[in-house]
């Protein structure tokens, strides 16, 4: 039954040209990162809004290695996210998202045409796609497994043994689908015209980096992007067969990223505070003063000092924190949460209740339901 769906699902791959299941059509590859989207962003911390040129410094690159990619075709898209952990994301059908700690860790519009080109090759090649149908596969796979051997003593060592095989290969494709990102991400950053080596260059740095153990690093791209240096090697390997003194940008990034270099210390006291929240509110907001001090238009300072406030047992003021949160950015769920959670506390149901439906209206969460 599984070689029939599977042989019933093959396709050829539109980046590799390999032959694989393929279930899901373009169609349902777009609706699904569409409808998925929106909330992704929510969750990962919202949109970067302070410095709008930013976003669109990152779209025209993007879209540029969207043009000489193997599907320009797909609505691709670019955002910036509001958070200060290293971290890229792809979803099916071209939705993509670099979060703004990854962006001032690079050093050049190579560097960052080799992020991009790696995410979009995630969404060029299905592998956002393809990881489901393979998902789904193998659960299936691992549930008749399962009914099989119900009837045996043994069954519940096979049930170990299917859910086991299923989590290795999955982690298999995961590593393959890393290094064809990789190989074909270069390939693309040629053809825009960015230098190979800074791919080299930037997984040298990440490979350094996972051997520093940094926390934030691994909370973020080593997580999802786990660095090697096979890795490295396979990128020196193949930027070494291809045209060099091509185009790396450091002046020009310098400048598109010059509002983040300048506001880096306003998002270190808001991530030394929000670290030390729960065992020192009073430390957390006194950060939060000093990053609002540094940069009064960021909503997620003054949220900060509203929950250090509602620590401190300043609801009152804390709900007016949130507020100031609200007005400097009215399209982020958790602020919308947090002002309602406090309405609710100082009996005020009817405010709560519209603040609640805001922030299920943005990104539904159990709190706010």
């Amino acid at each position: 039954l599984l070689a029939v769906l599977a042989m019933g699902g093959c396709g050829t791959n539109p980046v590799t040209k390999k032959s694989e299941l393929s279930w899901m059509s373009e169609q349902q590859e777009i609706r699904l990162g569409s409808q998925q989207y929106l909330q992704n962003q929510q969750s990962a911390g919202g949109k970067f809004i302070l410095d709008p040129a930013l976003t669109a410094y990152v779209n025209e690159v993007g879209q540029k290695l969207v043009r000489v990619s193997d599907r320009p075709n797909l609505p691709f898209e670019f955002v910036v996210i509001n958070d200060s952990v290293p971290n890229a994301w792809a979803l099916p059908g071209g939705k993509l998202a670099v979060n703004r700690g990854l962006l001032t860790e690079l050093k050049s519009e190579a560097e960052l045409a080799a992020v991009l080109s790696h995410e979009i090759v995630h969404a060029a090649a299905r592998h956002g796609a393809s990881s489901m149908e393979r998902g789904i596969l193998l659960s299936t796979g691992a549930a008749i497994i399962s009914v099989l051997a119900a009837d045996r003593n043994s069954h519940a060592l096979i049930d170990i043994a299917a859910a086991g095989g299923a989590a290795l290969l999955s982690l298999r494709f995961s590593r393959e689908h890393e290094l064809e990102a990789d190989h074909y991400g270069v390939d693309y950053m040629v053809r825009a015209g960015y230098d190979p080596k800074a791919a080299v260059e930037l997984q040298e740095t990440f490979v350094r980096l996972s051997g520093n153990k940094s926390s934030n690093w691994l909370a973020g791209m080593f997580a999802t992007h786990p660095p090697s240096q096979e890795r490295v090697d396979a990128n020196r390997n193949m930027a070494a067969t291809l045209p060099a003194n091509l185009y790396r940008g450091e002046d020009v990034y310098r400048r598109k990223t010059a509002f983040l270099t300048i506001s880096k210390p306003a998002y270190a006291a808001h991530d030394e505070g929000r670290k030390s929240l729960e065992k020192d509110p009073a430390h957390a907001l006194a950060q939060a003063e000093r990053a609002i001090k540094l940069e009064p238009r960021e909503a997620m300072f003054y949220a900060l000092r509203g929950d250090a406030l509602k620590k401190l047992g300043r609801v009152a003021e804390a709900e007016q924190e949130y507020g100031e949160a609200i007005k400097r950015n009215g399209e982020y769920y958790a602020y919308f949460l947090n002002r309602g959670l406090t309405r609710s506390r100082l009996g005020n149901g009817a405010g709560a209740q519209s603040d609640l439906e805001r922030s299920n209206a943005l990104l539904p969460t159990a709190a706010a339901h």
